[in-house]
Formats: C-alpha cells, sequence, structure tokens
C-alpha cells in the first residue's frame, strides 16, 4: 500500500496547488460573514473531491480492472487521453494562469469570480455577495468543473483500482488523498476561525503570492503528472 500512496503523490499536489480554488477561498474569508462562509466553501470543496474520488471510482469498478501484469489495452488508452489532457492544461496554465490568478486576488464578489475562472457556471454571476448555500456550490464547483483537479481525482480512482487491494485498503487510501487534497483550503479556514480579523493580512499575502507565484510551478507539476502518465501509458502499448 505505501508504494501506491507515494504514486498518488503527485497527483495530490496537483489537487494542492491548485491557484484558482485557493484564491476564490480567500475571496469568500475576506467577505462578509466570513467564518461561516469559508466554512462551507470548505465542505464544498472537500464535497467536490470526494463526487470526483467516489464517482470516479465506482464507475471504473464497472469494467474489467482486476489486478495482472498488464492492464487491458482501453487503460492505456485512458491514460494516454489523461496526459494530453493534463499536457495541454500544464500550456494553459503557463499561458493563462498567471492572469487568471492576478484577477482572482483582486476578487471581491462572485461575480469578479466567475470572470476569473470562466469554467464556473454563470448562476453566480448574479450575486453579488457570497452566501453560505453558493459558498457551498461554489467550493464544489471549482473543483468538479475545473479539468486539471478533475483528471488528477479520477487518475487517482484509476490507479487505486488497478492496484486491486480492495475493501477497506481502497476506501483508505482515497481518503488520505482526500484529505491532503482538502488541507490546503481547510487550514485557511481554521486560521480565520482561530484569529479572527488578525487573520486578514495573512489571507491577503497569501493571495498575492500565489499570484506571483504559482502559475509556472503549478504548469510544471501537472507536465509532470502528464508525462508519467504518457509514460505508463506507452510502456503498456509497447509490452
Amino acid at each position: 500500500m505505501g508504494d501506491l500512496v507515494l504514486s498518488l503523490l503527485p497527483l495530490a499536489l496537483g489537487i494542492v496547488m491548485s491557484p484558482l480554488a485557493i484564491m476564490a477561498l480567500v475571496a469568500v474569508l475576506l467577505s462578509r460573514r466570513a467564518r461561516v462562509t469559508g466554512v462551507f466553501f470548505a465542505l464544498g470543496w472537500a464535497l467536490g473531491i470526494a463526487i470526483g474520488l467516489g464517482a470516479s471510482y465506482a464507475v471504473l469498478g464497472l469494467f474489467d480492472l482486476q489486478p495482472r501484469s498488464t492492464p487491458p489495452d482501453w487503460v492505456s488508452a485512458v491514460r494516454l487521453v489523461f496526459a494530453l489532457v493534463l499536457i495541454l492544461g500544464a500550456v494553459y496554465i503557463y499561458r493563462k494562469g498567471h492572469a487568471r490568478a492576478v484577477a482572482m486576488a483582486h476578487a471581491r464578489t462572485p461575480t469578479d469570480v466567475t470572470e476569473a475562472a470562466p469554467q464556473l457556471p454563470g448562476w453566480l454571476r448574479s450575486v453579488e455577495t457570497f452566501t453560505p448555500t453558493r459558498s457551498l456550490l461554489l467550493g464544489v464547483g471549482i473543483f468538479v468543473l475545473n479539468p486539471v483537479d478533475l483528471s488528477c481525482a479520477i487518475i487517482a480512482a484509476l490507479d487505486v483500482r488497478l492496484a486491486g487491494f480492495g475493501g477497506a485498503t481502497d476506501a483508505l487510501v482515497l481518503i488520505l488523498f482526500g484529505v491532503v487534497g482538502i488541507l490546503p483550503i481547510l487550514i485557511p479556514v481554521l486560521l480565520l476561525l482561530v484569529r479572527g480579523e488578525q487573520a486578514t493580512p495573512v489571507l491577503a499575502s497569501i493571495r498575492g503570492w500565489i499570484a506571483s507565484h504559482t502559475s509556472v510551478l503549478n504548469a510544471a507539476l501537472v507536465l509532470v503528472i502528464a508525462l508519467l502518465q504518457l509514460q505508463k501509458a506507452v510502456s503498456a502499448f509497447l509490452a
């Protein structure tokens, strides 16, 4: 199981280093009723990860994924598709990510957030303030509608299925993966709950740092994940 957990680490980091998610969270935490809406955003993010992992694991269970030395050809094809998606995602993040992060760094309302992250549903544009319900849905949407984050969850579920442990072990690995993905969202929320308004300068500093530095790092990480999937796909096709 240790080898499986280590193999999933790059995928977990791909979710952890999601700049738009952290930027959206900080926008929520700097809004009115920040403590309540921040908690609901974190719950939404956790729910998004759970949906991504759980649905992927369940759907993949419908296919022939018994552990074997050589997985079915369709598994390699899936890895190849995700590798190409992630490579395109890395290029997009590198070229557009900084501009999106800067726009998110100045977000104050749901309208600002949806303009900086256009994959989010348009209904967010209809309100000018964050509410608990909309913050919850924002947390869910910013994960499940982000192709890079969702791809990481699907690949993680695929690797867990292929490992063939089953039952409680699979559940434990998926829970650990989900916890790692939740931490970067949960920690700022806890910081606000503990420190209150004293956390505002720290949150603003975090948002500024991410806007300035994350794009290249995130693009590089996504590219590494893509190349790992590409290597696995090509190796399987040549085997």
